[in-house]
């Protein structure tokens, strides 16, 4: 690859794969892990290093654990300007830590505060960013390969960004396995140099509320809801109770507004990866396959025996849901074991 691409950066200058462990309050968001794993599989393919990139305040323990989960180096920004999370110094020691060691590429989870704090750091960086992405490579030149869903979720379009660096991508939740602790740590921790002060903090922390909407993709089990139901959610959310499930739904069933946006599984959703999921009145269009084919178990409950979820679903249910959904809940009777074995 050449040195001069016309657009005044030296791309030889970047090196290793960067992983934003984000962190709130000490509790490390799950995508993180997911990212670390699957920031390793690239850091080997290009021979880089595998860096964890940790901001936060009294943050010693998550640096150690990403040791642990396989990062050859962890970057610590510690102190208490850090907490709770605000956009503006997160985006500012980000951008400063990608001035001083210049990573080739930075992977971010598409959580909120990802999302929220990314663009802080590739606009004055003049980096290259997709966002919502679900797979991602690296090509014979080292070209991040950063796929993502396109018109309405019809296609999946390659972004690859070969003038600037670093190469930037939110990562939905979801898509990949989560890193395990491996027992070693056999790389180091460097402490990097703060360059936020409260003083130059534009935003503060009055009063955080945190809402009730559970995020889908931690859940083990859940119980989604298409067109099927027309309007009618009583029925999946007493089967959801009954399994202590989360309920989710299809884009048509969020399109309809029949159920919050956060709930949404799919190419233009999120990506879930449950041990047991219940597709109530889902036609199973490709889109809406995407974001849960990695599921373990999944029923299918349809009174149209030729719905494509069938094709997708270790056991179906041909009947209809308003019948079935009560009658499954009370032959539960608090009791998973055998739904879920």
């Amino acid at each position: 690859m050449s040195d001069d691409n016309g657009s005044g950066i030296d791309v030889d200058e970047y090196d290793d794969v960067w992983v934003f462990i984000e962190e709130h309050a000490g509790e490390v968001m799950p995508v993180s892990w997911e990212l670390l794993e699957e920031g390793r599989t690239l850091a080997e393919k290009l021979g880089d290093e595998l860096v964890a990139l940790v901001i936060g305040e009294d943050v010693d323990e998550i640096a150690e654990e990403a040791l642990a989960r396989g990062a050859d180096r962890v970057l610590v920004a510690d102190d208490p300007v850090f907490e709770p999370y605000r956009a503006d110094p997160y985006g500012e020691q980000f951008r400063a830590m990608v001035e001083a060691y210049k990573p080739s590429i930075a992977l971010i989870g598409g959580t909120h505060t990802g999302r929220d704090f990314a663009g802080r750091v590739a606009v004055p960086a003049h980096a290259g960013l997709t966002a919502d992405v679900t797979e991602i490579d690296v090509d014979d030149d080292g070209l991040l390969q950063a796929r993502r869903p396109a018109f309405g979720g019809d296609v999946l379009a390659t972004i690859l960004c070969e003038e600037h660096r670093p190469q930037m991508a939110t990562i939905r939740p979801g898509v990949f396995e989560a890193a395990e602790p491996t027992g070693e740590a056999d790389g180091e921790i460097v402490a990097a140099d703060v360059v936020v002060e409260e003083a130059d903090c534009i935003s503060e922390v009055l009063e955080r509320e945190v809402g009730d909407t559970a995020d889908i993709t931690e859940a083990e089990r859940i119980v989604a809801v298409g067109h099927g139901v027309e309007g009618d959610l009583e029925p999946a959310r007493e089967l959801a109770e009954a399994l202590d499930a989360e309920l989710a739904a299809s884009r048509a069933a969020v399109d309809e507004g029949w159920i919050d946006g956060a709930r949404q599984v799919g190419q233009t959703g999120k990506t879930v990866r449950p041990d047991l999921y219940v597709a109530v009145g889902i036609s199973g269009a490709i889109q809406h396959l995407e974001g849960m084919n990695k599921s373990g178990t999944v029923i299918a409950i349809n009174n149209d025996p030729n719905a494509p979820i069938f094709e997708h679903a270790d056991y179906g249910i041909v009947g209809d849901l308003f019948e079935v959904c009560p009658d499954l809940a009370d032959r539960l009777e608090g009791d998973l074991q055998e739904v879920v074995q």
